[in-house]
């Protein structure tokens, strides 16, 4: 394997600490760069990488290895991505799963997050905890691409919708446009921000789907696949000054499962396929997406 030198100006003249390069070496491996089965490098030559001491190294080696990540870590010959576990977590609230998953997709060198929703919250929510760790000096992305693809303001939603007054003048539906358009603005504001703070190159795209998504749907760096059904309940809530009954969904509260690529064929074949789905749908049938 080459040993590149992009890790060593991370942070300046400050050593790198064992958990951020361990956090540098996960991203290879989730990413693929290191696949099961493959040597990593010896100990001298990612210290050479990293500009640290070995001892720095085996901290991170063996943090990976508790992860269940790396086999036979030991002072002979260098340690093996191990071969992805059977046993997956189990589910989280989206909102509670999502930020360590983004987090992880973040300390990649190119990052992509293409997301499907019916608004931007969880995702604008979720992407604090990476960019905190950005400003914070641990992960340094060279580029951040994000896709985000939510309903058009010019279709009748199938929900949120008022029980009696679905259509076009619904409040609910007012609601939700204003919602999904300032959620929008402040998730783009938050990463191009990182253009000028941090010199990163980042994009930030949205296009408009002509249906309401019966799922949300988060696919990060081509790897991993995360998907939550919207649970549909009826309930009362005031919206411009009137109390409305409505069919609505608490998304944050949907519970997250993930697939990933190197999990087995099985995953491999749910996270292609929903990457060929999603860039079927921006190629396709949506629209231009104004944030108003």
């Amino acid at each position: 394997m080459v040993v590149a030198q992009e890790n060593v100006a991370v942070n300046g003249s400050r050593r790198l600490s064992p958990q951020e390069i361990a956090d540098t070496l996960r991203a290879r491996i989730r990413t693929g760069d290191l696949k099961a089965g493959e040597r990593l490098p010896t100990q001298a030559e990612l210290a050479e990488e990293f500009g640290v001491e070995r001892g720095t190294i085996r901290q991170a080696l063996r943090a990976l290895q508790e992860d269940g990540l790396l086999s036979n870590v030991s002072k002979g010959s260098p340690p093996r991505v191990a071969e992805p576990q059977p046993v997956r977590d189990e589910p989280q609230p989206t909102m509670v799963g999502l930020a360590p998953r983004l987090a992880a997709a973040f300390a990649a060198p190119q990052v992509r997050v293409d997301a499907a929703c019916l608004t931007a919250e969880t995702l604008m929510l979720a992407l604090g905890e990476p960019v905190r760790l950005i400003h914070e000096g641990r992960i340094r992305p060279r580029s951040i691409d994000v896709r985000i693809l939510l309903p058009s303001r010019e279709i009748n939603l199938a929900f949120p919708v008022s029980v009696d007054s679905p259509g076009d003048e619904d409040p609910v539906h007012r609601r939700w446009l204003e919602q999904r358009n300032a959620q929008g603005h402040v998730l783009r504001h938050n990463l191009l921000a990182l253009r000028s703070s941090h010199n990163i190159d980042v994009r930030v795209t949205f296009r408009a789907l002509p249906f309401t998504p019966p799922v949300k749907l988060y696919l990060l760096n081509g790897t991993e696949a995360l998907i939550a059904y919207y649970m549909l309940t009826k309930r009362e809530e005031e919206v411009e000054s009137r109390t409305l009954e409505m069919y609505d969904t608490l998304g944050s509260k949907s519970l997250l499962f993930s697939f990933e690529r190197r999990a087995g064929r099985r995953d491999a074949a749910f996270v292609e396929q929903s990457q060929k789905w999603f860039d079927a749908l921006w190629e396709t049938i949506t629209t231009d997406l104004t944030l108003s």
